[in-house]
């Protein structure tokens, strides 16, 4: 019996788990790989393990980096069933489409410039029609009810994180002894809007744990300091008369806002003015959440019995079209929620592309910014950035609130183990940024004594005997520059100090990250030098150093 990683560890993103046992083989998620370019190339590889022997399949949750590779299995030739809350199954429905279209858009706009540039075509990772037939395999099942699959105990309890999220409790038998395994998907914090807080277990042997906040804590959310935080950054941003641009996740983190938002506008604290849903997904993902009231909270209950819909208010207005879309380009005043919610992907870049370079703009940051995306470089105080090929100033205010995040942080993680009263075997520290895992595990330890490992990607855990079989590969999959090859370019201190050249790693930062970085710090400094001749001298030294590179 033995566990493999393939996917969010030292990244947070690609949750993927196989456990092997004497009769039969199955995954726990099978997640899309998100943020640098380096790390989402891993979304084109082969899987490292066959698919076709793959038994069944447990979904912890539908974000997209937990479940967005399952039509690539089913592609290579999976067939089993996969299991989901039911929530989870009617959301996948929107959510693995959606992967589809915006995969084979974004292809279909890379092999025209590939084309220009005399490169081979592109094919998208699957299509529309490898997501339908996965959805076919979906199988919903009921929170805290025990199903006996392939002979395996098995049970989904509340994890608090998005709608109809869980972490799984798996009893496998072998050999005439019962090994008990925990996989926690995504543990949310307590007090999150609309969703109920997480469930607890008391023992298990081996645990999977999450960690993508393992390294910070956050302050204590409460709910009103919530709508307070949120009603001050609206009505800043609407009083310097631009757009409050949201770039907010389909699922959860946009329901989260038009909920808050919704209250906000009952209480008359925030000016009138339209609020702007568009996603496409998050129109289509809202018409769940009336589906399934158990799994609401009671504040989420209560709008909803007063309103008949959480989400119905005269102030929202939902795009239609791409159409419906541009014609905000040119217009102020409004609250603009649009995905994805990492500004990687989708309609948020058009918009960021039409306000990041307005004074009056303001962009509001909610939630988690992996390394190497947009969001990221916006967060961490970039002047400039690149949306589509285009250099864009970064003028407007980057506001950032942390109340929203469906993860709980280093102490929520802490006191949810806090039940725990016994894991006999070895606690798994995943789906984190290594720093984030190493101090999550540190804590753990000191804590509660549990013997804690950090696996690498692809690596191998035997559960009987209770040793590493294979070692996998390091996370540092990106080599670091030499410093000989460093760029030897003198710049001024203060555009130094904006962004600094780090070799990657770990899965964040790439080479294709610095080559932006690079591209816009060279842009800038020949805008500052006035004499063509300097110019062209730093210009010529580049090259060379560029000729002598092998």
């Amino acid at each position: 019996m033995k566990i493999s990683f393939h996917g969010a560890v030292g990244c947070v993103t690609g949750s993927c788990h196989l456990v092997e046992t004497s009769t039969c083989n199955f995954l726990i998620d099978c997640g899309m790989f998100q943020g640098s370019k380096v790390l989402k190339e891993r979304n084109y590889g082969e899987f490292q393990f066959d698919p076709k022997k793959i038994d069944f399949m447990l979904l912890t949750h539908a974000h997209i980096d937990h479940s967005g590779l399952i039509p690539k299995l089913v592609k290579k030739g999976f067939h089993g069933p996969v299991y989901a809350t039911n929530p989870t199954v009617d959301l996948s429905g929107f959510l693995l489409p959606d992967s589809a279209r915006i995969q084979e858009s974004e292809v279909e706009l890379k092999n025209r410039r590939n084309e220009r540039k005399g490169l081979e075509p592109l094919l998208p990772i699957y299509d529309e029609k490898d997501a339908e037939k996965a959805l076919s395999l979906f199988k919903g099942v009921p929170l805290n009810k025990t199903i006996d699959i392939n002979n395996l105990r098995i049970i989904f309890r509340n994890a608090g994180h998005i709608f109809g999220s869980a972490f799984i409790e798996i009893q496998i038998t072998e050999n005439g002894k019962t090994t008990k395994i925990v996989f926690s998907g995504d543990i949310g914090a307590i007090g999150h809007p609309i969703v109920m807080d997480p469930e607890h277990f008391s023992e298990t042997d081996y645990l999977l744990i999450e960690s993508t906040y393992g390294d910070r804590i956050r302050p204590p959310e409460q709910n009103e300091d919530r709508l307070k935080e949120l009603s001050a950054v609206v009505n800043s941003a609407l009083k310097k008369g631009g757009n409050l641009i949201i770039p907010a996740f389909a699922l959860e983190r946009s329901q989260d806002l038009m909920h808050d938002l919704s209250i906000l506008i009952e209480r008359g604290s925030i000016p009138e003015t339209e609020i702007i849903i568009d996603s496409p997904l998050a129109i289509e993902a809202t018409t769940v959440y009336a589906k399934y009231p158990d799994y609401l909270d009671d504040d989420a209950k209560k709008l909803l019995d007063k309103q008949g819909t959480l989400f119905d208010n005269k102030r929202f207005k939902f795009t239609k079209g791409a159409e419906d879309s541009k014609e905000l380009n040119n217009q102020t005043g409004k609250i603009i929620l649009s995905a994805s919610g990492m500004c990687d992907a989708g309609r948020i870049k058009h918009h960021l592309k039409h306000n990041l370079w307005r004074k009056e703009s303001t962009i509001l940051l909610v939630g988690y910014q992996a390394e190497g995306t947009l969001g990221r470089m916006l967060l961490d105080g970039v002047d400039r950035v690149r949306i589509f090929g285009n250099e864009v100033v970064v003028a407007a205010q980057i506001s950032q609130m942390q109340g929203y995040s469906g993860h709980a942080d280093q102490n929520g993680l802490l006191d949810w183990l806090k039940s725990v009263k016994k894991v006999s075997g070895k606690v798994f520290i995943v789906h984190g940024e290594d720093n984030a895992r190493q101090e999550l595990a540190k804590k753990i330890t000191e804590k509660y004594h549990f013997s804690c490992e950090i696996p690498a990607m692809d690596s191998s855990f035997d559960l009987l005997t209770g040793k590493t079989i294979s070692m996998g590969i390091p996370t540092a999959i990106s080599p670091a520059i030499p410093p000989e090859v460093t760029p030897a370019i003198s710049l001024p201190t203060k555009a130094a100090a904006k962004v600094q050249f780090k070799p990657p790693t770990t899965f964040g930062k790439d080479s294709y990250n610095l080559f932006a970085e690079f591209s816009l710090m060279l842009a800038e400094q020949m805008r500052k030098i006035p004499e063509e001749t300097k110019r062209a001298k730093l210009v010529s030294k580049l090259i060379e150093q560029l000729k002598s590179f092998n």
